[in-house]
């Protein structure tokens, strides 16, 4: 008998630009879906001016009709042009494609990194991209370009850079070693929430200054050993075209020459990390003092209308925030161009910028995926899904009856849930405050908790939906640096190199959460699990 062969289902591997129209496709008729069902929710917000509760009634909005296409198409320009993560993008890539079109990235690396223990880079990588959100998301538009820099200039995977960098700002977001504007933009609706219980209760800027700071440390350590143990050997080795012109023009010179040109070389590359490195001093110099008030010329950087220097560092509209993405990118610029004088790597300014764009000329599919990207985050936004699945899990928390670690537990698996579809902290605790604080304040857990517990879930999961805006990035750095362009890392398939990361970093911070509480130690200065 012949043996009857056996179908097998044609695997599809959509590009994540295909995959975001296909959301996009999959919002609209959910709308409808949900609008005809009548989906709604209630939720008590929180009016910080009389800090008295409000209820909201917020339904999904239908896109599936005339006014809901008008929308679609009347506002995808502005749309794009207002989605941050392509302007952050673009500004932190000019300061880089500077530094490496003359050569200060390569001697950097050659110099100095390559003297560094392989494993110590990934903890560096992963441990700056942790605390980097002491200044929003800025770790995701310099740590993911630069880290896939280091990784492939060190001989090794350019996408564990990519994933390292990407999973240290995602998945440790919020935790620092200094309080930043995540404590600005989260404590005074956390007083708020706690003032519906006690009127006088007062919450710290630094409530969360221990916990933070060790935690950071903890998801560090733990975040290099899933990198090095888990995600690197799952990844192979990696293979790209090389040039092999240089290496036949190599071969044609003498003993001779070669040695004199590394020469001449070694010294040009030595005055150029010396001018590099002048300049890095003045640009830090100048940085500290336009961050210093009250002194001639100096706090340029501070928001001189807020009345505590935290506010005026990270408030809304701090200079300091709004223009961080630009001076990094000045600081690549300027000590690039320091080391390129120096090694004498480039010669005119018409040569530094051809140079400089070489790098960035590969960014075309990167931008046609944050155009789409922006379309799917924003019609999602506007059908209401995310603020109505936060709102059931407001609600939910509130039904329940346990105390202490059980309802630890569930408020924290709860904001996990709810981040896949509202990634800002903000937006979340604005709706999951009101209800949380209260009612961990009548299980004697603090509101410093509560908002320790937020930033807990908030991580877990923050990585792990494209809803993310900065997930589009983290895909389309995967793709420029994926050997196989006939065979892209689709959306899919770049969740399942980062699963191991998000399910043993969120098992960390419930461990983490857990031991807290049950020892009772200080969460910040004077600030304790419990009341």
């Amino acid at each position: 008998m012949k043996e009857k062969k056996k179908l097998k289902l044609k695997k599809f591997h959509f590009h994540p630009v295909t995959t975001f129209i296909l959301l996009i496709i999959l919002v609209i008729i959910l709308s409808k879906i949900f609008f005809m069902l009548g989906v709604q929710a209630t939720y008590s917000k929180l009016n910080l001016t009389t800090n008295e509760l409000e209820k909201t009634l917020v339904t999904v909005e239908d896109l599936f009709n005339y006014e809901g296409i008008k929308y679609i198409i009347s506002n995808a320009t502005k749309n794009f042009i207002s989605f941050t993560t392509l302007s952050t993008l673009l500004i932190s890539l000019i300061g880089l494609s500077v530094s490496q079109a003359t050569g200060f990235f390569d001697t950097f690396i050659k110099r100095v990194l390559s003297k560094i223990d392989k494993k110590k880079i990934t903890f560096l990588i992963v441990f700056l991209s942790t605390i980097s959100s002491l200044i929003n998301e800025v770790g995701y538009v310099i740590l993911i370009p630069l880290s896939a820099i280091i990784f492939l200039k060190t001989k090794r995977n350019p996408l564990a850079g990519i994933i390292a960098a990407f999973c240290g700002v995602a998945f440790g977001y919020g935790v620092t070693l200094f309080v930043g504007s995540m404590e600005v933009n989260l404590i005074s609706t956390t007083e708020a929430a706690a003032k519906l219980i006690d009127p006088n209760y007062h919450v710290a800027l630094t409530s969360n200054l221990i916990v933070i700071i060790l935690t950071s440390i903890i998801l560090s350590v733990v975040g290099t050993i899933i990198i090095e143990k888990i995600i690197i050997p799952r990844l192979g080795r990696y293979r790209e075209n090389l040039d092999s012109t240089t290496e036949e023009i190599e071969e044609l010179k003498t003993v001779e020459e070669l040695e004199q040109q590394k020469l001449e070389e070694e010294l040009r590359e030595k005055k150029g990390l010396k001018n590099a490195f002048i300049a890095t001093v003045l640009i830090i110099i100048f940085f500290i003092y336009a961050l210093i008030p009250n002194l001639p010329y100096s706090g340029m950087l501070l928001d001189m209308e807020e009345y505590t220097y935290l506010n005026q560092v990270f408030g809304s509209n701090s200079y300091f925030q709004d223009g961080f993405t630009y001076l990094i990118a000045l600081f690549f610029i300027v000590v690039g161009i320091a080391y390129g004088i120096g090694a004498k790597s480039i010669k005119n300014d018409k040569q530094l910028i051809i140079e400089s764009s070489k790098y960035i000329a590969d960014i075309g599919t990167l931008i046609i995926s944050i155009f789409f990207a922006a379309q799917f985050i924003a019609i999602f936004k506007k059908t209401n899904i995310a603020t109505i699945f936060t709102a059931w899990g407001a609600n939910l928390i509130n039904s329940v009856e346990f105390t202490g670690l059980p309802l630890i537990l569930v408020v924290i698996i709860v904001i996990a849930i709810v981040n896949l579809f509202t990634t800002t902290p903000v937006a979340k605790w604005n709706i999951l405050a009101p209800v949380v604080v209260p009612k961990l304040m009548q299980a004697n857990i603090s509101p410093e908790f509560a908002q320790f517990i937020l930033r807990a879930g908030d991580s877990m999961t923050k990585g792990f939906t494209p809803i993310l805006a900065f997930f589009v990035i983290f895909v389309g750095y995967l793709n420029m640096y994926n050997p196989n362009k006939n065979r892209p890392i689709t959306i899919g398939k770049s969740l399942k190199m980062i699963a191991p990361y998000c399910f043993i970093i969120s098992l960390v911070w419930i461990v983490i959460i857990i031991l807290w509480y049950l020892t009772g130690l200080p969460i910040g200065p004077q600030v304790y699990p419990t009341l």
